[in-house]
């Protein structure tokens, strides 16, 4: 993120204690602030003088101007290339972009054409999202992009088909737990298809590697910056890859489940009460509401599942890296998002 930018002097990674869940949680809220969408090219660039000023020393301790652009810069930049990631693919606009994909998938009854035509849309989304966020040491080929595509498309459509085939046929369920499994077919859809999604527009990653740095102590990261020096890769890891591949599907999973989960299975209740049996015409604004107000808490939660800068034991990886960890034996590596 800021590690493009000049200076050798390295920002504080967050204002909160990424060792911890909650903190890693309000770290993340930060980075998924919709607010930052807001901000203008010049207000960019601004976010990127103050932070520059701090990396070469002109600036020595941190403000709340400073902590906002870094917030700005986090949010807005890829932190391999260091340039902006296209808006609607940031994770600042995760929950806006998905709102009205993720209301079409959860439409109650809806036709073959009208799910075949969502999930294609979801995992469109879902393919942009992951190539404008992956690790960018292991460039993605645009043949591996499109064959991943095609692959994540048929599974999503072939499991939300399949089950909706297969739920009516299940006649020792009552009308009640048949209506309910039928509004959770899109959440096996999108949780299957996903996960797949990361590791096939990731899977170059693991079978090339992904840069891993040694981990540095506070006194070893004060000499290096001191001395102007970058922070060097140590090699490229499959192992390390295949963690951080492993870790991001699972918290796109984590953060599936409550949006795809909660919402319907609400809509559901609701639709039986006399108030809204009455008013059809308020399923749609009540079911974008409710996407909307689990997708801002969801989001958050899951992206701190992991943290995106992991560390690991040297001796957990290849043998390369024995013998050439940091600070306790550690060695870092960005998970991506």
């Amino acid at each position: 993120m800021s590690a493009s930018l000049p200076g050798s002097r390295d920002l504080p990674a967050s204002q909160y204690d990424l060792s911890t869940y909650w903190g890693r949680v309000r770290h993340s809220a930060d980075l998924s602030d919709p607010r930052t969408l807001f901000t203008s090219s010049s207000g960019l660039e601004h976010a990127k003088q103050l932070v520059t000023q701090y990396k070469q020393g002109k600036v020595q301790a941190m403000s709340p101007d400073l902590w906002t652009a870094k917030k700005i810069i986090d949010s807005t930049l890829h932190p391999d290339t260091g340039e902006p990631v296209f808006l609607p693919f940031r994770m600042s606009c995760f929950v806006l972009s998905n709102l009205v994909v993720t209301a079409g998938m959860l439409t109650p009854n809806l036709s073959t054409v009208g799910t075949l035509g969502w999930q294609i849309t979801n995992q469109s989304l879902n393919v942009a999202i992951n190539a404008s966020n992956a690790n960018k040491s292991t460039p993605i080929s645009t043949s591996t992009m499109v064959q991943s595509y095609f692959l994540a498309v048929g599974a999503s459509c072939g499991v939300a088909l399949g089950l909706n085939s297969l739920v009516p046929r299940l006649k020792r369920l009552s009308p009640g737990a048949r209506t309910i499994l039928t509004r959770l077919v899109p959440f096996a859809a999108v949780a299957s298809a996903g996960a797949l999604n990361v590791f096939l527009m990731r899977g170059e990653e693991i079978r090339r590697g992904i840069d891993v740095f040694r981990s540095e102590s506070d006194a070893a990261k004060q000499k290096r910056e001191a001395a102007g020096l970058p922070l060097e890769s140590i090699g490229k890891s499959k192992k390390a890859a295949t963690l951080a591949v492993g870790e991001t599907a699972l918290s796109r999973v984590l953060n599936s489940s409550p949006i795809m989960v909660l919402p319907p299975l609400v809509l559901v209740r609701l639709q039986r009460t006399a108030w809204l049996s009455q008013r059809p015409r308020m399923v749609l604004p009540i079911n974008l509401g409710l996407i909307l107000t689990t997708s801002i808490f969801a989001l958050p939660l899951a992206l701190a599942a992991f943290p995106q800068r992991q560390a690991v034991k040297a001796e957990s990886l290849e043998e390369d890296f024995w013998g050439k960890a940091g600070e306790g034996g550690m060695v870092e590596f960005n998970r991506g998002i």
